[in-house]
């Protein structure tokens, strides 16, 4: 299978100019590494109508293309639950009741890192569950025999964050984002992830994931947030940040892309144009500050 980059966008809405320069990152670090690149559509259970339509439109208005036909995730429930049965099989997951508001309130696990599942679950007997399952449905847990797990990032270097007893199936029967990511990439050949740096958190789970199903581990590149001149992370109530309302004010497409070029020290005009000087090791390490430019 070839090797292969990607962007995995959610159908919520509108892309912004945040969503955007991490999708034109990561078709460059595809491209300068002779990989193909792929778009999934992650729409297990955000899905606007009509978003994922805008969302294409404005990936290609800026030079973004792709090598294969769009995946969505929709299509791909057999994947994910093969994945669980084959975990669960092995013994490595449980049914937990708890909901967000009794895992907040409930005392953390002796020597657990901040913010773990406390594992109120795991050791319910038959007969407590059946009491719970009458009252509400369960979710699926990973049991997991490690509290942290070390991955390698191109920009961010040796990263070692928490796992715990994370979700693999919430109790209304959707994927959980770290099984459902772990499945596509392996199924797609996608050997290099690229995204947003607020998802770095989550990523030892994800790599600790892909080893217990016997699945390579992506190398990652998780890369600078756009944000808003307060600092916080780009958001559509930020004013005129997607492409319709740019354009709305006189500011096509085009103006858009060469804007995220420059931000990345790259010359601007095609994406080709910009691949011949692309060098991970130059990209900014700082967010990119916004501002609205004028027509």
């Amino acid at each position: 299978m070839t090797s292969a980059g990607r962007f995995a966008p959610s159908p919520s809405g509108e892309l912004h100019v945040g969503n955007l320069r991490t999708a034109i990152l990561a078709w460059l670090f595809a491209k300068s590494s002779s990989r193909n690149f792929l778009l999934r559509v992650e729409d297990l259970d955000r899905a606007r109508s009509g978003a994922e339509a805008e969302q294409l439109r404005d990936l290609q208005a800026v030079g973004v293309n792709w090598d294969a036909a769009v995946v969505r995730q929709t299509e791909r429930a057999a994947l994910y639950d093969d994945a669980i049965a084959r975990l669960t099989a092995e013994g490595r997951t449980y049914e937990c009741f708890c909901t967000r508001r009794e895992i907040q309130e409930a005392p953390s696990a002796p020597h657990a890192p901040q913010g773990a599942y406390p594992g109120t679950c795991l050791r319910l007997s038959h007969a407590e569950r059946e009491i719970r399952r009458a009252s509400r449905p369960a979710s699926i847990r990973l049991r997991s025999d490690t509290a942290e797990w070390a991955v390698e990032d191109q920009l961010h270097g040796t990263f070692v964050g928490m796992v715990d007893d994370f979700v693999l199936r919430r109790n209304d029967g959707v994927t959980a984002y770290n099984l459902a990511v772990v499945v596509d990439d392996a199924a797609q050949g996608i050997d290099q992830v690229v995204r947003g740096d607020d998802l770095l958190p989550s990523t030892p789970r994800q790599a600790y994931l892909a080893t217990l199903l016997g699945l390579p581990a992506p190398e990652y590149a998780h890369v600078p947030l756009v944000v808003n001149h307060d600092g916080a992370r780009l958001a559509k109530r930020d004013g005129a940040v997607t492409l319709g309302d740019l354009a709305a004010v006189g500011i096509p497409a085009q103006r858009v892309r060469d804007l995220i070029l420059e931000s990345l020290g790259l010359p601007t005009g095609t994406l080709r144009d910009a691949l011949s000087e692309f060098d991970p090791k130059k990209l900014p390490k700082t967010p990119w500050v916004w501002k609205n430019p004028r027509a």
